[in-house]
């Protein structure tokens, strides 16, 4: 009989086998770190790219903000200007109505018979004091006072009369009581 030794040949590919497992063996870890590199590199720059946008936004809130102080600083300021302005106008609506009230008196006044000595206003109360040639001029004077829309009422304090010797004449001291309207 024939001997064949197989001996070598199934050493031979046991050896082989053993080259091939580690073959695989390698090419699988080198598939697995090569995987791992590929995910590392995407998600790097993926993490770096939101890292740029987190930076672009922070800029751009900062300038956001910064114009939002602006905004803030314009509306108190403008806030400020419409207080003075709402100020100013009443304070003109006040000072007309004191010219409108006095002017209403002069015309009222009846031309050489009647002279205004004082004049005294606290809050809506208007007084008057002068000298008339005689009662009748006081009431002529009265009734124009009420015809004035800044006065809402006219009354009579006193009248004295008395003599200018100096003159020759009879003349009415007079103080009236006005009540003002609150419109002026």
């Amino acid at each position: 009989m024939i001997r064949i030794n197989l001996l070598p040949f199934r050493a031979a590919r046991k050896k082989e086998n053993i080259r091939k497992q580690v073959v695989i063996f390698f090419l699988s870890i080198f598939l697995v770190i090569s995987l791992l590199g590929y995910f590392v590199i995407f998600y790097t720059s993926k993490v770096n790219a939101l890292k740029d946008r987190d930076k672009q936004l922070k800029t751009e809130l900062a300038t956001l903000e910064k114009v939002e102080k602006e905004i803030k600083q314009m509306e108190k300021e403008i806030k400020e200007i419409e207080d003075k302005l709402n100020v100013i106008k009443e304070l003109d609506a006040k000072k007309t109505g004191p010219v409108h009230l006095l002017d209403g008196i002069a015309m009222a006044i009846p031309r050489d018979k009647l002279w205004l000595v004082s004049l005294s206003e606290s809050g809506k109360s208007l007084i008057l004091k002068g000298v008339a040639m005689d009662n009748e001029t006081v009431a002529l004077f009265m009734n124009n006072l009420e015809k004035i829309k800044f006065i809402a009422s006219v009354e009579l304090e006193s009248t004295k009369s008395r003599d200018v010797a100096k003159y020759n004449l009879r003349v009415s001291d007079f103080i009236l009581s006005c009540r003002t309207n609150s419109s002026r």
